[in-house]
C-alpha cells in the first residue's frame, strides 16, 4: 500500500512537473490572440443619413450582420464587430497584414445601381441575389452578377429599354463599366467585364454578395495596433503571470509545506489544463482573457487555503493527519462550492450581456472556475490521500501545523 501510493504520488508530481516545463510557453502560443496582443487595424465606422436611407436601429443591426458577413469572407481571424451608440461600429480586425485593403472593403457601402444615359436607376444592388468572381475562356477575370426574381423582371425591362444605347453599373458612385445593350436580357444573369485582377474581382463580388448596406456608412477612425506595442503588451502579461504563479508558488510552501507542495502541483496542472482547453476551444485570448486567468488562478489557490485551513483546524483538535485530512476536504466542499458557482454565474452573465474583450475575460474566469472546483477538490485530495498513504512524511508540522497539538499522530 505504501509503495503503491508513492508510486502513484511520484508518477504524477513528475508528469505534471514535466509537462509544465516542456509545453506552458508553446501550449499559450498556439492559442490565437486578439487586437491587443497581436497587433491589428480598430476601425469605427458610421451611419449617414442620406435622401435615400435614413439611419435607425434596425438599419444599424443589419450593417452590423453584413460587416460580420464581409470580415468573415475575408477570412480574417476572430474579428471583434459591436455596435457602439446609435449610429457608430467599431470593428477590430486582429493580425490583419494589409490595414488600407481590409478598410477600403469595410468602408465601401456597395451602394450598386444600374442607371441608363439619362442618369436614371432602373435596379440597385437590393435587387442582386448573388455575385462571384470567374475567368472565362479568353482568361478575362469577370463578376458573374445573378439576380431576384424581381431583379430579373427589373433587370430585363432597363435592358429592353435601352437597345442600342448604354448601361453603366455604378458603385458607390464609380462607373465600374458601361456596357452596351445589344438586345434584352431575360435570364436574370449578367457579368461585369473590365481589366482586373483575379483579386480585385473577388473583392468586388465579396462587396456584392455581402448585401448592399441599407445606410451609408464612413470611416471616421482608423486606429492600427503594430506588433511592437502587441508584443509589448505580451511581454507585460507574460511577466505578469509568471511573477503571480511564481509568488502564489511561494506563498503555498512557506505556509503549508508539504501540504503545499501538493497544491502547487495540482496548480500547475490547472493551469496547462486551462490552456489547453482554451486551445481546443480555438478561443481568442486578450488582455481582459490573460486576466481573467490570473483571477481564476488566484481562485484555484483560496480553494486550497479554505481545505488546509480546515485541515490544520481539524489536527488542532487531536485528530490523525488521515482523519484531519477527510475532514478538512468535506468542510470546505460547501463553502468552494459556492464561491465558484457565484463567479460561473457571474461570468455566465458577462458573456451574453458582454461584448468584446469582456466575452473574453468572462470565458476565462469561468473556465477557470470550473477547472479550479475539479483540480481543488480532485486533484489535490487524491495526491493528499497517496502522500499520506505513502507514510513519507510523519511531523505533522510538515503540513503547516506549526501550531497543532502533539496529541496529533498519524
Amino acid at each position: 500500500m505504501k509503495r503503491e501510493s508513492f508510486v502513484k504520488l511520484a508518477v504524477v508530481v513528475i508528469c505534471v512537473v514535466v509537462a509544465f516545463i516542456a509545453f506552458i510557453k508553446p501550449l499559450a502560443y498556439s492559442i490565437r490572440q486578439g487586437l491587443d496582443l497581436q497587433g491589428g487595424t480598430h476601425v469605427v465606422l458610421e451611419g449617414v443619413d442620406t435622401p435615400q436611407a435614413k439611419v435607425n436601429d434596425d438599419a444599424m443591426n443589419r450593417v452590423v450582420k453584413i460587416m460580420e458577413n464581409r470580415v468573415n469572407a475575408m477570412g480574417l481571424t476572430e474579428p471583434v464587430i459591436q455596435r457602439e451608440g446609435q449610429n457608430r461600429i467599431i470593428v477590430e480586425l486582429p493580425g490583419v497584414k494589409d490595414p488600407d485593403k481590409a478598410i477600403d472593403v469595410l468602408g465601401k457601402t456597395a451602394m450598386l445601381e444600374f442607371k441608363d444615359e439619362d442618369g436614371n436607376v432602373g435596379l440597385t444592388g437590393t435587387d442582386l441575389k448573388d455575385a462571384r468572381e470567374e475567368t472565362d475562356q479568353q482568361g478575362q477575370n469577370l463578376v458573374s452578377l445573378e439576380f431576384s426574381d424581381e431583379g430579373a423582371k427589373k433587370f430585363a425591362d432597363l435592358t429592353a429599354e435601352n437597345v442600342g444605347r448604354t448601361i453603366a453599373i455604378v458603385l458607390d458612385g464609380n462607373v465600374l463599366t458601361a456596357p452596351n445593350v445589344k438586345e434584352p436580357i431575360t435570364g436574370g444573369k449578367a457579368v461585369i467585364t473590365g481589366n482586373r485582377s483575379i483579386e480585385e474581382a473577388h473583392n468586388l463580388a465579396l462587396l456584392l454578395r455581402s448585401g448592399a448596406l441599407p445606410v451609408k456608412v464612413q470611416v471616421v477612425e482608423t486606429r492600427t495596433v503594430g506588433p511592437t506595442l502587441g508584443q509589448d503588451s505580451k511581454d507585460k502579461s507574460e511577466f505578469a503571470f509568471a511573477i503571480g504563479v511564481g509568488a502564489v508558488i511561494l506563498f503555498m510552501l512557506v505556509f503549508y509545506r508539504v501540504s503545499g507542495f501538493v497544491a502547487d502541483i495540482s496548480l500547475m496542472a490547472y493551469v496547462l489544463i486551462l490552456l489547453f482547453l482554451l486551445k481546443m476551444l480555438d478561443a481568442t485570448l486578450t488582455l481582459p482573457g490573460i486576466a481573467g486567468i490570473i483571477l481564476s488562478v488566484g481562485m484555484a489557490v483560496d480553494a486550497n487555503v479554505l481545505i488546509f485551513e480546515h485541515f490544520k483546524e481539524e489536527m488542532r483538535f487531536g485528530k490523525t493527519i488521515r482523519a484531519s485530512m477527510n475532514a478538512g476536504f468535506k468542510r470546505a466542499f460547501v463553502t468552494i462550492l459556492d464561491s465558484h458557482l457565484t463567479t460561473i454565474i457571474a461570468s455566465v452573465v458577462l458573456f451574453f450581456f458582454g461584448t468584446g474583450p469582456i466575452k473574453g475575460f468572462a470565458i476565462t474566469l469561468g473556465l477557470g472556475a470550473v477547472l479550479s472546483l475539479f483540480t481543488a477538490t480532485t486533484m489535490t485530495q487524491y495526491q493528499m490521500k497517496w502522500l499520506i498513504g505513502a507514510d513519507i512524511v510523519h511531523n505533522h508540522r510538515l503540513f503547516g501545523a506549526s501550531l497543532f497539538s502533539e496529541k496529533a499522530v498519524k
